[in-house]
């Protein structure tokens, strides 16, 4: 009996540290229980963004299942941001911080019903120097922030909190930021600016209490200083907002 849909799995092979031969499998097994054609593309660095929109385009997959982390994510969305397509995430990166905005359970099963038979969910997109994101993208700090944290064995709030001490002490160095918007022009001097268009880093931490994933605008979060008291602020979930901090 043919295939009475066709999916499309996109799978970076080496995100985060799941086994993703297992996740194939089990993906296959999904489709072949619901009569569903489904087709892997692994990603290897090399124009994934354009061959997956190539494929998109001459086979018209009715859904696209992402395994990987939020790049992963970000560069199918790219791809087909301009595709009437429902996306099914897999969670398999580092931290997953779309992931936990939008509340996907850990089970790798339950991750895969939702992705082949959940409802959709409209998601904005935010475009940064014609760079797409969907979640978070921020400058200073935390670049050397995560870089820390990926390179530690230890995850978690408790990775976050140890990487932030070693980020403190070797990249504290605070830059000049002119924002515009809203008629508003604010000038300061920012350890950290993030451009919001959800809540959550993959770790749990709150850093824009304010964010939806869906209503259509996106916040700018500025932290003109960053250090062990407000850490503690932001990972115990009291954020200050509009308080010079």
């Amino acid at each position: 009996m043919s295939a009475s849909k066709t999916y499309l799995l996109v799978v970076n092979p080496i995100s985060g540290d799941l086994d993703k031969a297992e996740m194939i499998e089990l993906a296959q097994d999904a489709a072949k229980a619901r009569n569903i054609g489904l087709h892997v593309l692994e990603t290897d660095g090399e124009n994934d963004e354009r061959k997956v929109r190539e494929w998109y385009q001459e086979n018209e997959p009715e859904r696209v299942l992402v395994a990987g982390g939020d790049g992963t994510i970000k560069m199918v969305a790219a791809a087909l941001e301009n595709t009437d397509v429902i996306f099914g995430i897999l969670p398999a990166g580092s931290a997953n911080g779309l992931s936990v905005d939008l509340e996907l359970p850990d089970s790798l099963e339950e991750n895969l019903q939702i992705a082949f038979d959940g409802e959709p969910q409209a998601l904005d997109m935010v475009c940064i120097n014609n760079i797409k994101s969907l979640h978070l993208s921020d400058l200073g700090l935390n670049a050397s922030l995560v870089k820390n944290y990926e390179q530690s064995s230890i995850r978690g709030k408790l990775g976050y909190a140890l990487q932030t001490i070693t980020t403190l002490k070797d990249d504290d160095v605070p830059f000049e930021v002119r924002v515009e918007a809203n008629g508003e022009v604010i000038e300061t001097e920012a350890r950290m600016v993030v451009v919001a268009n959800s809540q959550k880093y993959g770790t749990g931490v709150v850093i824009n209490p304010l964010g939806k994933l869906d209503d259509g605008k996106f916040e700018v979060v500025i932290l003109k200083t960053f250090d062990l008291i407000l850490f503690g602020k932001i990972v115990s979930g009291n954020m200050p907002m509009d308080t010079g901090e």
